[in-house]
């Protein structure tokens, strides 16, 4: 923009220059001829005047009219101040007032002295002078007698006053351009500041737009078409700033949505190289974004058969949709849906890859199918039951008092323990299903274990089994008391059911440790429920919570449970927002810890 503005300043200067220029020239011209016309009429008037004084009939001889003629000559050259020739008809210089005649050639070729003869009047003419040798200008009109030309008087002027005069005018318009020089250069210089300072502030503000700043813009209040040249320049910024908050916007939008979807996204291009991957897609391949994006799908150190499944949609422009097991970072269930992207017309574009992990999907499906199989295993035993005695009491065993009564003891027994089993699942359908709204009150712990403790004391008692509490007389907890009761209950009836003997269960209710909040009051609660039973063997332990599962199924069967107690009782405390945990050692007892928030 600076070589612009000195390009425009030049061009200014050149074209006021060049109009001064032909101005003077064209000034000294006009006044060099004004000056010239002014001289000839003065001489034209000065010849006519000497011609009267002119006596042209002269007798004697060459010698004598040559030194009268140059008398006159030098005489009429003080008066008129020019050179003053006389020359005969035929050419032959009879008189000069600045030569000697004897010496000068024939004049009648003379340009002044040939006009003169021709026209009968005056004859001019411009020349250097060789004898007087400078510029001279030349004036000669004829002498007649009865219409004969007897010779020719001629004056001659020196124009180095008119030269000096042109030089005069030549300096003036040399200082003169000088000075317009200076100043169009000044005004030049700011007009073309003046038009290209706004252009260059356009030009810098197109600049910052194209290098992405849509906050940059003209600040030009002219009305002109540069004006309005800005105007369209800050409202493109403004729409394209516009746009790009939209698009900012939604990108961020998009990056939230990828970023905190459930399922993995992966993106490959046409060349085959990954180019998008989310969160959740780094952590079902195993690999960061860092490590894969940029890289080819079959150099990404990939699952040879996932590799394959992207190939096969490449090849296909297809969608595909499978389920494959994954072994890292940890075995896992995938869905997986492969489709082609396209661009325009039809235009392949690339792989969107959608992963779903089903693998919770699928061990549900599993543990509903097993929980079914279960239940169906756990109902048919009673019911075979019940169904094969009275088929024999219906034989005829009625007859038998005794058989019959044992018989249906066990149709009571059977029945029975087929109400509990039905009355077990609905109550873990419905707190799996979370249709139990709990009923928070404070519960004052100490007498709540002493009455758990009580209800249990026949049960224990049969087996000699002794029941002890460690609880502070102070404590307090915020709980749903029935359904803690029903915990409590549960886990006291398992431990009394496998103990043996004389043996004894222990509940324990004390704070947890590091659970004091900043007012020195415990947050947490640990309820231990020890007993000094057979034990649970550490193969056993992760599943025992689950439904239906038991360690020693002859001796649950025959203590009446259902297998289903813990499960109910693992999902009570997990209604309380609480945790529960098992210690065992085959032989030597058995502890579950629960712990729960003192205030929901």
């Amino acid at each position: 923009m600076q070589k612009f503005r000195a390009r425009l300043t030049l061009i200014f200067i050149v074209l006021i220059g060049a109009s001064v220029l032909a101005a003077g020239l064209f000034m000294a011209r006009m006044l060099k001829e004004s000056h010239i016309d002014a001289l000839k009429t003065n001489m034209e008037r000065e010849l006519k005047v000497i011609l009267v004084t002119i006596d042209w009939r002269q007798t004697g001889t060459e010698t004598e009219q040559i030194r009268y003629f140059t008398e006159r000559a030098d005489r009429l050259k003080a008066s008129a101040d020019a050179r003053v020739t006389y020359i005969r008809s035929d050419g032959k210089v009879l008189g000069d007032s600045d030569h000697d005649p004897q010496d000068m050639e024939n004049h009648l070729s003379r340009k002044e002295v040939a006009e003169a003869m021709q026209s009968g009047g005056f004859g001019t003419d411009m020349r250097y002078s060789a004898t007087l040798q400078r510029n001279m200008l030349y004036a000669a009109v004829p002498v007649k007698e009865d219409g004969q030309i007897k010779g020719f008087l001629r004056l001659a002027m020196s124009l180095e006053d008119v030269d000096a005069s042109i030089r005069q005018v030549w300096y003036g318009v040399l200082i003169g351009l000088l000075a317009v020089f200076i100043i169009a250069g000044l005004i030049s210089y700011r007009i073309a500041y003046s038009l290209t300072r706004p252009i260059e502030m356009i030009t810098r503000v197109a600049y910052q737009i194209t290098n992405m700043n849509y906050k940059a813009r003209v600040h030009i209040r002219k009305k002109d078409e540069v004006g309005q040249l800005g105007q369209a320049i800050n409202g493109m910024a403004d729409s394209l700033q516009l746009q790009m908050n939209r698009i900012l916007e939604d990108e961020s939008r998009l990056k939230s949505v990828l970023e905190n979807m459930i399922s993995g996204v992966m993106m490959i291009d046409r060349e085959g190289k990954i180019v998008l991957l989310n969160r959740s897609a780094e952590e079902i391949v195993g690999f960061s974004s860092h490590e894969l994006l940029g890289k080819k799908f079959d150099e990404a150190k990939q699952q040879y058969e996932f590799t394959q499944l992207i190939q096969e949609c490449i090849d296909s422009k297809e969608h595909i949709r499978d389920e494959m097991i994954f072994y890292y970072p940890s075995e896992r269930i995938l869905e997986i849906n492969l489709s082609p992207l396209s661009v325009g017309e039809g235009e392949w574009a690339g792989v969107l890859i959608v992963l779903h992990d089903i693998t919770a999907v699928r061990r549900l499906e599993r543990m509903r199918s097993e929980f079914v199989a279960n239940v169906s295993h756990e109902l048919k035993t009673p019911i075979a039951a019940v169904k094969g005695f009275a088929e024999t009491l219906l034989a005829g065993a009625l007859n038998d008092k005794e058989t019959a009564r044992s018989f249906l003891q066990i149709i009571f027994d059977e029945s029975e323990r087929l109400n509990r089993l039905i009355g077990d699942i609905l109550e873990l359908s419905k707190i799996e299903s979370k249709r139990i709204p709990l009923q928070f009150s404070p519960v004052h712990m100490h007498t709540f274990v002493a009455n758990a403790l009580n209800v249990m004391n026949a049960e224990a008692k049969k087996k000699s089994i002794e029941l002890a509490m460690e609880v502070d007389e102070e404590m307090y907890i915020e709980a749903d008391e029935d359904r803690l009761r029903q915990i409590l209950i549960n886990l006291l009836s398992n431990g009394v059911n496998y103990t043996p003997e004389g043996g004894k269960v222990r509940v324990k209710v004390e704070p947890v440790e590091g659970s004091y909040g900043p007012s020195g009051d415990y947050e947490r609660i640990q309820m231990t429920i020890s007993d000094t039973g057979i034990g649970i063997p550490k193969k056993d332990l992760p599943r025992i919570f689950e439904r239906f599962y038991r360690v020693d199924k002859a001796r649950s069967r025959s203590s009446g449970g259902t297998g289903l107690g813990l499960s109910i009782v693992k999902h009570l405390v997990e209604l309380h927002k609480g945790t529960i945990r098992v210690e065992s050692e085959v032989g030597m007892g058995t502890k579950f810890i629960v712990e729960l928030p003192v205030i929901h």
